[in-house]
């Protein structure tokens, strides 16, 4: 296989989800940058929500670095600003919330806010919720997108900047007023997991090629639920790097970035 970077891999993992036909709400970086590879490939019927109001730009200007770059714009078949975009999740329009985050925890809660400290005095702050917040409680199923460290999955959040599935009980999103399904895959360099439908508990779906189930827990600071048909993840062809490299980031302004150790 040829050789790629972390990012590249979850770039790619993240393409390989998403399907034709369908709107993803993305966020800045790999989600856009999925995306691109998707509609190049297997999806060219996706459609992209952009927060400051886009969707379904034609991104032909570039990669845009960040949601609100007027390349989101380019084309587009609707441009009616950040209350319209968020409007378009609330009536249902949105099959896929694409976010990161800086934690997560065994329910699909993402902490995008501060680590260590107080909320006012925090010894990390991290960017916030930005658009995730409500990405994550309208769109219908929401797929998070990080390196894996154990640093990142986490017993427990110190803040819920997005919602998951909230405690794991069966109607928290209901009570919680919130309209979609809920958490549906989150994306890494070197695994893919899903939720069981009973528990809501994160599970291990797919690892790299060489690693095993024990490798991936000892990077996850909670226990994993392991899927009875474990598959191992597919990997980028040279023309998929290709694509990844010289059509959506020829500037690898995400995608040579390194995992910290």
């Amino acid at each position: 296989m040829p050789d790629y970077g972390p990012f590249e891999m979850i770039a790619y993992a993240g393409s390989k989800v998403l399907e034709d036909e369908t709107v993803v709400f993305v966020g800045t970086g790999l989600p856009i940058i999925a995306s691109l590879h998707a509609q190049l490939t297997h999806a060219p019927q996706l459609q992209m929500i952009f927060e400051a109001g886009s969707l379904g730009a034609i991104l032909e200007q570039g990669l845009p670095l960040s949601v609100g770059d007027t390349k989101a714009f380019r084309k587009a078949l609707y441009a009616k600003g950040l209350c319209g975009a968020f409007e378009l999740t609330q009536r249902g329009y949105s099959d896929y919330a694409f976010i990161g985050g800086a934690e997560i925890d065994m329910y699909g809660n993402l902490n995008s806010t501060f680590q260590g400290g107080t909320y006012s005095e925090s010894k990390v702050r991290f960017p916030g919720s930005g658009g995730a917040g409500a990405m994550s409680a309208n769109c219908e199923k929401t797929i998070a997108i990080m390196a894996l460290e154990k640093r990142r999955f986490t017993e427990k959040l110190q803040f819920v900047t997005s919602i998951g599935y909230g405690d794991g009980s069966p109607d928290y999103r209901e009570k919680a007023g919130v309209y979609g399904s809920g958490p549906y895959r989150v994306i890494t360099n070197e695994a893919l997991f899903g939720y069981d439908k009973d528990t809501r508990r994160m599970m291990l779906l797919e690892v790299l090629p060489g690693l095993t189930p024990a490798d991936i827990q000892e990077k996850v600071g909670f226990e994993l639920l392991i899927s009875p048909d474990l598959k191992e993840m597919a990997e980028p062809t040279e023309e998929d790097l290709r694509l990844l490299r010289d059509e959506c980031d020829p500037d690898g302004y995400f995608l040579k970035r390194v995992v910290k150790k």
